[in-house]
């Protein structure tokens, strides 16, 4: 549909404008249109309101080929707008390239930046001079908003499993490096890169030889099977190129990242690569100085893997990816794409560093407290636009200057000088507050670079110059926003324009008149302008329009169509749309010249940006429900918590359940019957965990969390009921990765495992697995049906065993039974043994079979009973162990006042009386 219809405008030329051209006199003058937009802006400072929000985004433009001959328009002899255009390696005119969709048919190609034609690789061709893409349709539909390129690299020899990576996003000028040792199932890698999803993972083409394929490389193909993958010569991961790569392209600010990356050999090498072959396909080089790079070891945020975030939901709903259902959807109230990119980053990689965290929920807690700063910080942040991709745009060297680029840095200039003007109310919102991380975002504002830039914008950028909503106001913007007298053929160039403009409404308003029909100017990117009017059919001549209308289209009562005169005039229009472009494009160049060395300011800016929204975000969601703020100490302790993602499902409120794991009694146990709310209980322990760590409130009365730096989960789906080799061998998979990876500081969380063979296999795994686990200090919950794993907190004090009550109900007829279900969390092990033996009671099975059932069942679990009881001795042992683990935690973490800690501590001697055997009782039992 056309965008802003409304009344033509006079052609009169009465009254428009004031200001006077240095070149003949004339008053410049601006299309007196008025297309139900805003009024265009006057270049004598008229004011013109803008909308905060909609429109094209930074880095948007439109346009097609150049002006008059098709020639770029090239400053003095060539020199770039911004200095040296140069690249900053050598400018080679080859680069070698294999790229493939899967592991088939691998071979090498030669990609050059000649015509497509002369290169021919397997599976893509890349096109450099008319920019890239993916040519894979499941690789476009899968990653529609994909834009970050990967490289990845392994050592050889001795050194294999050393794995260095490098990423960058299109979209935004931070490039991140990585370097870690990595085990055999390159479970870092994989997480890393399920975390970037990137667009396109570039890898070395000796990965991939023919009948010698690394691992790593069919691993990251298998997890990736949508994403593009692209091979490039060994030679291009080079060390000392990436480090001078680095040296050249990283802006002042973060150059304490020489020392971190000097000797990291790998990550270096993937920059090398990832650098050289982004320079190629966007055909762009990166200015001097321009980067933000950073390193991001492992060791700074907790490790999810992939199969955990899909199980807990974190940013995709596993019935509906198009749903909001997700924790990333519980949290997400930010105004910014940059909020909304943090956002998801620290639900996938929360913070482990307690300062950090602690930072974080104090500034939620102020916002809180305080409405007139959450309200006014939420009215400026909403205003921004998406300030990490206006720095992408700003900071790439087109190697060819069309009359797409001009447009795109006009517009670029345009939204830099929005966000400048959001400074100082963002630095208004914040003077006041208290919390040390808002003051810190306060400073960080007060970068004097921040008013120096803004002041040479305003020297030739017009005041009244804004981001608006619409593309005829945003075009209009554009060709207005240079003010006049600085250039004088830009300024017949606009007055022209402005003719045609008023020449148009002029043309429409008389064939409203000719034809006497409701005829108005309305305007879209795609067709220019074109007529638009909304009447019945019965109104028209024979039902049709007058012979001269062309281009005809039709939605219910409005018809859309042009005239050959005015398809002329667009085309006058345009080829003057590009002489101004060419000669604001010129101007702009030259004012971003100046303003070149002080825009790294703009990478602090995106910063408090983008934390202050996530900020704002989390403390929204506390608005909406009654969460707490999380403590730390060494105890997971959550008093009446819930599920946040079911509790925005649900018309009600989720029933709230208790949970207690200290070092002492690290292991718990649960079991209950199907659909009891095991699963649930359990993704809500990993959910507050995260939602805690990332500086969140937590859904509960009361919650106090130790710092995990890894949280795995094996959640049982349906399917895993069934007894088959591939469900198995999933759950295989799931539980080694989860021991060869678990520390003493995992949150693990394991659900239904051994249900794919049979009992005695499953018991047996089970029963394995928990020993080893039982090994380590991670804290585990570990839901089960096999109801025998239960006595193994006879010979493991640390293990307690929890299950999820049922209640029995008569039905009115009183002859059958059912279950109801509570949903609440009690200690000990269930008594619901028989879940079997209660199914068949209300199916048609024989009652003679029910209880021949019954009875085998009692007595082979006395049997069980019988050769699992543990002698007293070490129901002493455990009783001494609970004592001492509860004596240390109050050590610990107590604030109770000494009468309160008095009686405490008597209750924990009754405790102990009563689970200690009685003297002389162990005589009697032998």
């Amino acid at each position: 549909m056309a965008e802003g219809g409304g009344a033509a405008g006079s052609a009169s030329s009465a009254g428009r404008g004031c200001s006077t051209s240095g070149l003949s006199g004339r008053a410049e003058r601006t299309p007196r249109y008025t297309l139900g937009l805003l009024q265009t802006p006057r270049s004598t400072g008229g004011s013109t309101g803008g909308s905060s929000s909609g429109g094209a985004g930074p880095g948007s433009s439109s346009g097609g080929g150049l002006a008059a001959g098709g020639k770029p328009p090239v400053p003095g002899r060539g020199e770039s707008y911004f200095g040296d255009k140069s690249s900053c390696v050598e400018n080679t005119s080859t680069l070698n390239l294999t790229s493939c969709s899967s592991v088939r048919g691998l071979n090498s190609a030669r990609v050059r930046r000649a015509p497509p034609s002369s290169s021919k690789p397997v599976c893509r061709t890349h096109t450099p001079l008319t920019g890239y893409s993916v040519t894979s349709s499941s690789a476009t539909s899968a990653h529609a908003a994909a834009s970050v390129i990967a490289a990845v690299v392994e050592g050889r020899g001795l050194a294999r499993g050393e794995v260095g990576m490098a990423s960058i996003d299109l979209k935004n000028p931070e490039m991140i490096l990585s370097q870690f040792a990595d085990n055999t199932t390159y479970a870092k890698v994989i997480t890393k890169l399920k975390i970037l999803t990137p667009l396109e993972i570039i890898m070395s083409n000796t990965a991939c030889d023919t009948g010698n394929t690394t691992k790593l490389f069919s691993l990251i193909t298998e997890h990736f099977k949508n994403v593009t993958f692209t091979t490039v010569q060994r030679k291009y991961f080079n060390e000392t190129k990436g480090l001078e790569y680095i040296e050249q392209l990283c802006a002042s600010e973060f150059s304490t990242i020489f020392m971190e990356v000097q000797s990291k050999y790998y990550c270096l090498a993937a920059a090398a690569a990832l650098l050289k072959y982004v320079e190629f396909i966007q055909n762009s080089v990166y200015a001097p100085k321009s980067l933000k790079v950073r390193f991001q070891g492992s060791e700074k945020t907790a490790m999810i893997d992939s199969a955990s975030a899909q199980n807990l939901e974190l940013v995709i709903n596993n019935r509906d990816s198009r749903n909001g259902h997700t924790l990333f959807g519980v949290l997400n109230y930010t105004k910014t794409a940059g909020g909304s990119r943090r956002l998801r980053s620290n639900i996938l990689e929360p913070p482990v560093d307690a300062e950090t965290i602690n930072m974080r929920l104090d500034c939620v807690q102020e916002l809180l407290q305080d409405e007139e700063l959450f309200f006014g910080l939420q009215a400026v942040i909403s205003k921004f636009l998406d300030t990490e991709q206006l720095l992408s745009v700003l900071v790439q060297i087109p190697k060819q200057d069309t009359v797409k680029t001009a447009e795109s840095k006009i517009t670029n200039l345009i939204y830099l000088k929005h966000t400048l003007e959001l400074v100082e109310p963002l630095k208004a919102a914040l003077r006041s507050c208290d919390t040390s991380l808002l003051k810190a975002y306060y400073h960080c504002l007060e970068d004097t670079r921040f008013g120096i830039i803004l002041e040479k914008i305003t020297t030739v950028i017009n005041d009244d110059t804004r981001y608006t909503k619409g593309c005829l106001n945003m075009r209009t913007q554009k060709c207005y926003a240079v003010k006049p007298n600085i250039n004088e053929f830009l300024d017949i160039a606009r007055r022209t324009y402005t003719e045609i403009v008023d020449d148009i409404a002029g043309m429409i308003t008389q064939l409203a008149e000719k034809y006497n029909l409701p005829m108005k100017t309305s305007f879209s990117s795609a067709r220019g302008f074109f007529i638009q009017m909304t009447v019945d059919c019965s109104a028209l001549p024979n039902g049709q329009l007058p012979s001269e209308f062309t281009k005809i289209t039709k939605m219910k009562n409005t018809y859309s169509f042009t005239s050959a005169d005015l398809i002329k005039m667009n085309e006058r229009c345009q080829e003057s749309l590009r002489e101004i472009y060419h000669m604001t494009y010129l101007i702009v160049c030259k004012l971003l010249n100046e303003i070149y060395e002080h825009i790294h300011c703009l990478y602090k800016l995106s910063d408090v940006v983008s934390m202050l929204d996530m900020l704002l975000s989390f403390a929204h969601a506390c608005t909406l429900s009654d969460y707490v703020r999380p403590e730390f100490t060494d105890t997971l302790a959550i008093k009446q918590g819930w599920h946040p993602i079911l509790e925005k499902i649900a018309m009600e409120k989720p029933v709230s359940n208790n949970t207690y794991l200290t070092e002492g009694n690290n292991f718990a146990i649960i079991t209950g019957p199907n659909m009891s709310g095991k699963s649930t209980y359990l993704k809500q322990i990993a959910l507050c965990q995260i939602m805690a760590q990332i500086g969140s409130y937590v859904p509960a009365e009361y919650c106090s969390f130790r710092i995990a730096e890894q949280i795995f989960t094996r959640i049982g789906m349906d399917d895993d009921i069934e007894t088959n080799s591939s469900t198995f061998m999933k759950e295989m998979k799931e539980i080694t990765y989860i021991i060869q990876n678990a520390n003493d500081k995992s949150l693990i969380i394991i659900d239904e495992l051994g249900r794919g063979t049979s009992a005695e296999e499953g018991i047996g795994i089970c029963y394995a697995a928990c020993e080893y686990l039982l090994n380590l200090k991670a804290f585990t919950l570990f839901a089960t049906h096999f109801l025998e794993l239960c006595h193994i907190d006879v010979f493991y004090p640390n293990v307690e065993n929890y299950h999820f009550e049922v209640q029995h109900v008569r039905s009115s007829a009183g002859n059958k039974e059912k279950i109801a279900y509570t949903y609440t969390l009690s200690k000990g092990c269930t008594e619901e043994k028989n879940y079997g033996l209660k199914a068949a009671e209300v199916s048609s099975l024989p009652s003679s079979v029910i209880l021949d059932a019954k009875e085998i069942t009692n007595h082979i679990a006395k049997q069980i009973l019988h050769r699992q009881k543990g002698p007293p001795e070490m129901v002493e042992q455990r009783a001494v162990y609970q004592l001492a683990m509860r004596l240390v935690q109050t050590a610990r973490n107590s604030r109770l006042d000494p009468d309160s800690l008095r009686i405490y501590l008597k209750g924990l001697k009754r405790k102990y009386e009563a689970s200690c055997p009685a003297p002389g009782q162990n005589d009697e039992q032998q």
